[in-house]
């Protein structure tokens, strides 16, 4: 008998498959990385053709992308010296920094916007869902499709009679607002990808915490959410993702109290025009929240690809 199983791949298999998957990850990070050096570059080394590999770095782009500066005369500049090593880099220019950017509020407005939404969409997601799943509720296949098409429409197809509605409501420029639209948008999305995960949890386990004296609210709350975790925190990713890197909407709906970063970071510019250095720096940052997000709930998210994939 030979030992070749139809289960278990060949060593040979997975060192082609292990090649395969490094060499995909290494370059779907090419224009990361290249976003994260360019912003330790000189406007200069920026556009320089052929692009540079090596550079001197520099932390220009950030200095750029967090303050405000205005060009002053050689007698100001002589007469008032540096006061950080911030000042020193602006000073190449003949310039001083004059305040703090709007980055810093645009990045805020996106983390409230964003996990406001996420969190919003999770909740109503998570009780619609739920209703879908245990409960016989009239026309369920023609609701959930209904919700389902909502996710076809391309924004641009109602991006006008939102305006038009949010500014009769007051809602135009306003957290409350964006809020909102980001978790009509991302609801439709929750409550399949959480009903899916909510039909694979055993009824019996809810009849069972019934017979033990549980209230349906108690076995949902103590019984089906345990168990969904994983589904609830990997929806909570791609939820976060729309409502973070959304664009369209947020250009349209928004302008200065409650912009994000997204329409925010093209507008920054430099002495020649678009700063570079300083739109990778804040791409880079922009990043951040949500590589957390996802490093953090990474097994989750793994877990919950392929929940239900095997059915007993």
């Amino acid at each position: 008998m030979s030992g070749f199983s139809v289960t278990e791949p060949s060593n040979r298999s997975k060192w082609i498959a292990g090649f395969l998957v490094i060499t995909y990850a290494l370059i779907t990070m090419i224009p990361l990385v290249w976003i994260l050096l360019t912003g330790f570059k000189s406007p200069a080394d920026a556009i320089s053709y052929p692009p540079k590999v090596v550079f001197d770095p520099t932390l220009e782009g950030y200095v750029n992308l967090f303050t405000t500066r205005t060009r002053q005369t050689q007698e100001f500049l002589e007469a008032n010296p540096p006061q950080n090593w911030a000042d020193e880099i602006v000073r190449q220019y003949d310039m001083v920094i004059v305040g703090p950017s709007k980055f810093g509020e645009r990045f805020m407005n996106s983390v409230i916007i964003g996990f406001g939404s996420t969190f919003l969409s999770i909740f109503l997601g998570t009780l619609a869902a739920y209703a879908f799943s245990r409960f016989k509720v009239p026309l369920k296949d023609d609701l959930l499709f209904f919700i389902l098409s909502t996710r076809m429409m391309p924004p641009v197809a109602v991006a006008i009679p939102i305006f038009l509605m949010f500014r009769n409501l007051g809602l135009s420029d306003t957290h409350l607002g964006m809020i909102l639209l980001y978790t009509g948008v991302n609801i439709s999305l929750a409550v399949w990808l959480l009903k899916g995960f909510i039909d694979e949890i055993p009824r019996e386990y809810e009849e069972a915490a019934l017979i033990d004296g549980y209230t349906r609210f108690q076995a949902f709350y103590k019984v089906v959410l345990p168990q969904a975790a994983t589904g609830i925190a990997s929806t909570a990713i791609f939820c976060l993702i729309f409502a973070w890197n959304e664009y369209a909407f947020a250009v349209l709906l928004t302008s200065a109290n409650a912009q994000t970063a997204p329409p925010f970071i093209p507008t920054i510019i430099g002495i020649g025009g678009l700063d570079w250095p300083a739109v990778a720096a804040g791409a880079t940052i922009f990043l951040i929240p949500v590589m957390i997000f996802t490093i953090l709930m990474r097994k989750h998210l793994l877990r919950g690809i392929t929940f239900g994939a095997v059915r007993k």
